[in-house]
């Protein structure tokens, strides 16, 4: 280890966390727009998720603002970009996550598709599927909005189908129309509209959008070092494979946008070389003691590849499910303490996995389980979320072993 390097411990990492991810009560926001731009966007792959993380970071609570700047304003966009995974990105950074990730995950679906349609479907060609995608998106122009099924009465040819995974045990048939739209939505040239139901339903309509190789946008290298920018002052520091894993990006990419931002190498706790950005090396202050109740595949529990700082590996197992999407947690001062889920009944219950001091508690320990400073910001925290859910019921899209446990 070399000791030229500047030093940033556990504990600023944690203190950094509780301010830029506005957790702590006082760096909590205003507007849903001001969490996604703190966070570099929202993951969306559960419809729920949005909502969730930012009324746990709004100062008011309120699912009809994350409405607003999604479906009335637009304010926030709808994005497969960052590990091929849906996120809910500021309007101002969309052109930036287009070139830097988006158009060449657009670019792998439209190949995909191409090859996935012609081979499996009887009739079906290059040209008769671009006949088909001007004629849903005339549809789509004409009636404002649609849902798949009312683009599909309009489109007769969306009703096709093909057989996936012939001869396997989960072989299926499914409508053409699903994997057009997908890529159509991956280009931008369609989105998401509100959704029928409430703000947990994943049936929606689309709207027409503009296809992000329409976007005035920076050049690849250029937009691939400003998120490299805007990640660092959110999540930094953190380690070269921490932004390779969140952006998916290959190595040389992610080594090439950090050195576009002037990054300096830092010595991270036991030893592990790290960067920061060079405004980013001095001590912060720890926010007052926080506690926080994050939604399944909260941008904050999702945002490091090495997560030992502020998960104990050894609750892991309990706290994600078996392809890696975390499920619901209970955080303290910039750790995960512990996991919460919802009943049927509509209450708000929690498991302490560690006390506030780290040390883990007996497997049956339950919230509010103590007189801790810790399981008393939780309790508040558990009444807040329920006063602002009221009587809706979340069941996360992807569900960890300790969610489902609680949730009975």
């Amino acid at each position: 280890m070399s000791h030229s390097r500047p030093r940033i411990d556990t504990a600023g990492r944690r203190a950094r966390l509780g301010r830029r991810q506005l957790l702590a009560p006082a760096y909590r926001a205003a507007r849903t727009e001001e969490v996604a731009d703190a966070l570099v966007g929202l993951h969306a792959s559960d419809p729920a998720t949005v909502h969730l993380a930012a009324c746990a970071r709004l100062a008011a609570p309120d699912p009809a603002d994350v409405e607003r700047a999604l479906y009335d304003e637009g304010s926030l966009v709808r994005m497969l970009c960052m590990r091929r995974t849906l996120f809910a990105v500021g309007a101002a950074l969309a052109p930036v996550v287009a070139s830097s990730t988006a158009r060449a995950i657009a670019a792998k679906e439209r190949a995909g598709t191409v090859k996935w349609i012609t081979e499996g479907a009887p009739g079906w060609d290059e040209r008769l599927l671009a006949d088909v995608e001007a004629r849903t998106l005339a549809a789509l122009r004409a009636h404002g909005e649609a849902t798949a099924a009312e683009l599909a009465a309009e489109v007769p040819d969306l009703r096709d189908t093909l057989v996936v995974s012939p001869g396997k045990p989960y072989q299926a048939t499914v409508a053409v129309s699903s994997r057009i739209l997908r890529t159509l939505a991956a280009e931008g040239r369609i989105r998401r509209g509100r959704p029928r139901g409430g703000w947990t339903s994943s049936t929606f309509r689309w709207r027409p959008g503009t296809a992000f190789a329409d976007l005035a946008a920076p050049p690849a290298p250029e937009a691939r070092a400003d998120l490299a920018r805007r990640w660092l002052a959110s999540y930094g520091p953190a380690t070269v494979e921490d932004l390779k894993w969140w952006t998916g990006w290959t190595l040389t990419a992610t080594r090439q946008a950090l050195a576009a931002t002037g990054a300096v190498e830092v010595d991270l706790d036991d030893g592990v070389p790290g960067v920061a950005l060079p405004d980013d090396l001095e001590p912060v202050a720890a926010p007052e003691p926080w506690a926080a109740l994050l939604p399944a595949l909260d941008p904050t529990a999702m945002g490091w590849k090495a997560r030992d700082w502020y998960l104990d590996p050894e609750h892991v197992p309990q706290l994600f499910d078996r392809t890696g999407n975390i499920g619901p947690t209970v955080w303290w001062c910039g750790r995960i303490i512990g996991g919460w889920a919802q009943r049927a009944d509509g209450e708000i219950v929690w498991r302490l996995l560690t006390d506030g001091g780290g040390t883990s508690l007996p497997e049956r320990r339950r919230g509010p389980g103590g007189d801790s400073e810790a399981a008393a910001a939780v309790t508040a925290e558990a009444a807040r979320l329920a006063a602002w859910i009221g009587d809706v019921r979340v069941t996360p899209r992807f569900r960890s072993p300790l969610e489902r446990e609680l949730s009975r």
